[in-house]
């Protein structure tokens, strides 16, 4: 592995990815990428007594059917990097408790998806696993009760709110795929004194344009070097703050960005306002509808930044700002030989 500049490193031998899943709930399932997910929920308590086990369930189906694809077990896993939006990262700690793999937790907030990749990648790349495994998850109603307040109140949600997706993605990490994960920015946090709840893209655009800006000065590459520049969950107000904070340092994403955000729903059909966010909306839309393109050849070279808010309602409550970081995995197509 060579560190190219602080936070920025590429793989000698690349990892790839031999298996991924998207699960989502009824409401991404009715959405543009509804036929890309793996698995769709109609009931958003999924069988279980408690909207939190209906998020474990979506994570350990997550990694069972990545493990499927895979044509691997459970049992092949060396370790598994995982987390989550609750607290205490319960909705991971308890989905994956039966699996019997070796466990480290993660937590980036809605971030959470790409930092796990890159640990996975990192250990495979050091030799000290064979398989690994990356997951996340997010749950709307879970996260609603945790982050705002109790659905029955049926507060007014201003146009800068997100909406938590419903979903969870699971990559499994190894030799001989047809995706690698090539190069890594690790994310720096960013705070510019943002404390709106109700306006997380505002939040973290910085961090994902001083990543990318980051990335591309580190790397001596530019935005048409790469298909896709995708973020994880910036949503409408969020993404255009990121084109416009990048244009200032002269870099112009133009039409190769995209967000998982505003993909995973219709703005116009469903009332989402501001888009999607949560640790499931890069997880299920990478690990599906992204995932899928690159495995086909339609993508070559993806940049997927991933971007977290780091607070917590005891930060909120105190009157804290809303840090963020956003963290950087470079993937490719790998023609299998």
């Amino acid at each position: 592995m060579k560190r190219i500049k602080r936070g920025t490193f590429q793989f000698d031998t690349p990892p790839t990815v031999l298996g991924f899943a998207g699960v989502a709930g009824k409401k991404e399932g009715e959405g543009p990428l509804g036929r890309s997910f793996d698995s769709i929920h109609e009931d958003a308590m999924m069988g279980q007594t408690s909207w939190e086990k209906a998020e474990s369930t979506l994570q350990q189906e997550a990694v069972n059917l990545a493990l499927d694809k895979a044509k691997l077990s459970s049992s092949d896993m060396d370790v598994i990097f995982s987390g989550d939006l609750l607290n205490q990262c319960i909705a991971s700690t308890f989905g994956l408790r039966s699996l019997g793999i070796p466990h480290m937790g993660m937590y980036g907030a809605c971030s959470t998806m790409i930092e796990s990749l890159i640990n996975a990648a990192v250990f495979l790349e050091s030799g000290a696993v064979n398989f690994c495994a990356a997951v996340t998850s997010s749950h709307f109603c879970s996260s609603e009760r945790q982050f705002r307040t109790p659905l029955e109140y049926g507060g007014q949600r201003t146009p800068s709110a997100q909406w938590t997706v419903t979903g969870a993605g699971a990559a499994i990490i190894g030799r001989g795929g047809s995706i690698s994960i090539n190069s890594a920015c690790v994310g720096i946090i960013d705070d510019l004194g943002i404390k709106d709840p109700n306006n997380m893209g505002a939040a973290m655009a910085p961090a994902a344009a001083d990543t990318i800006k980051r990335f591309l000065n580190d790397t001596n590459t530019v935005p048409n070097n790469y298909d896709l520049i995708l973020t994880g969950d910036l949503g409408h107000v969020g993404s255009d703050l990121l084109h416009q904070l990048l244009k200032r340092e002269g870099i112009d994403l133009g039409s190769r960005h995209a967000d998982c955000g505003i993909l995973i729903f219709d703005r116009e059909k469903q009332d989402v306002h501001a888009g999607g966010s949560g640790c499931g909306c890069m997880g299920s839309v990478l690990c599906s509808h992204i995932m899928q393109r690159i495995e086909r050849g339609e993508l070559k070279r993806v940049l997927a930044v991933a971007t977290g808010a780091l607070m917590s309602t005891t930060s909120s409550w105190q009157g804290e700002s809303i840090p963020g970081v956003a963290h950087l995995a470079e993937l490719r197509y790998k023609a299998k030989k």
